[in-house]
């Protein structure tokens, strides 16, 4: 009983680590960039991109170590679930997510492409190395396409490169890679203790409890600002944070070690995942062909970020996301 204890105080104190140290890494890396005279442009997209998977990333390393591979796919797919049906679900309940131009014509299919790579990755019930390579090197066409299609755009303010000195920079850096490896250690060990002592396989445990708490951050800083009104990307970071769950933490796994994976991970737990992908990219093709000509003057943020909006994705669409959300959790249990 001590055990199961101390293993579910390892898990809150992961999560707490991960969200601390995911900042302090990506601010680090994001200034030290900046510094180094990289665009801010690349910076947003890439660093600042990988930061939201950062945990994701970190605890499929650790557990693809541990042998734990299934937990590592089962992180990778149950977060972009969460990301999806809870994350934007919530937030579109709070406040409309406006659709600019740029997330209809560039990431939309951008992840319904990446989406389909992760399918014939997973078909056979394995991820082998060749795998883990396809699905990592789709990242360079993918990532050097965004780069090109965002040419000319300025940042939000929501995208601002904290301004820190050289050395300053470093120690965020470092300090926040140490405590994310740290945290994610901690969390899988507990995940892996817990799972051992109910009987519930890692694959279970990833889709569930370590989906949900590395999407934490992204639903506070959803919530957050949207209750401020600061939503304007909302939509961008969450599809922008799929598309590196899936190239990155999904290869992870593929790449230490070729793991085996049962019938109901590309039958349930991928199928559920694409279908929800699916339904997104629908309702934001619907939405801009029933708005497309009644489109309102470009507001401040929109202008600044030369992205017009068509529409916005309100709450009738945050139901329909958060019940097929609840609806594959009655399905995994």
């Amino acid at each position: 009983m001590t055990e199961i204890w101390l293993a579910a105080i390892a898990i809150l104190a992961g999560f707490v680590g991960l969200i601390l140290s995911a900042d302090r890494f990506v601010n680090g890396s994001a200034a030290m960039a900046n510094n180094f005279g990289i665009p801010k442009i690349i910076i947003g997209l890439t660093i600042v991109a990988f930061g939201t998977s950062a945990p994701e990333i970190v605890v499929s390393i650790s557990a693809a170590l541990k042998g734990s591979g299934e937990l590592a796919v089962g992180n990778s797919l149950g977060s972009n679930l969460a990301n999806v049906g809870l994350v934007l679900g919530i937030t579109a309940l709070i406040s409309p997510l406006p659709i600019q131009r740029h997330i209809l014509t560039q990431e939309t299919p951008i992840l319904l492409f990446v989406t389909a790579v992760a399918g014939y990755c997973l078909h056979d019930g394995k991820l082998t190395i060749s795998d883990g390579l396809l699905l990592l090197g789709s990242l360079v066409p993918v990532l050097t396409i965004m780069v090109i299609g965002k040419q000319g755009h300025s940042l939000t303010e929501d995208d601002d490169i904290p301004s820190l000195s050289t050395q300053k920079a470093a120690l965020h850096f470092v300090f926040g890679l140490v405590l994310l490896i740290a945290s994610a250690e901690t969390l899988v060990w507990g995940a892996k203790e817990v799972a051992t002592a109910f009987g519930v396989s890692p694959l279970i445990i990833g889709l569930t409890v370590i989906a949900v708490g590395t999407s934490l951050p992204e639903l506070a800083a959803s919530v957050m600002s949207a209750l401020k009104g600061h939503h304007d990307i909302a939509l961008g970071n969450i599809i922008g944070s799929n598309i590196f769950n899936l190239l990155v933490v999904l290869a992870v796994p593929a790449l230490i070690d070729q793991t085996e994976l049962g019938a109901e991970v590309f039958l349930r737990d991928y199928a559920a995942m694409a279908g929800i992908t699916v339904f997104l990219a629908l309702a934001i093709v619907v939405d801009y062909a029933l708005r497309n000509g009644q489109e309102t003057a470009p507001t401040a943020s929109a202008s600044t970020n030369n992205a017009i909006i068509h529409g916005r994705l309100g709450k009738r669409i945050g139901v329909l996301l958060l019940l097929a959300y609840v609806g594959y959790y009655l399905l995994l249990f």
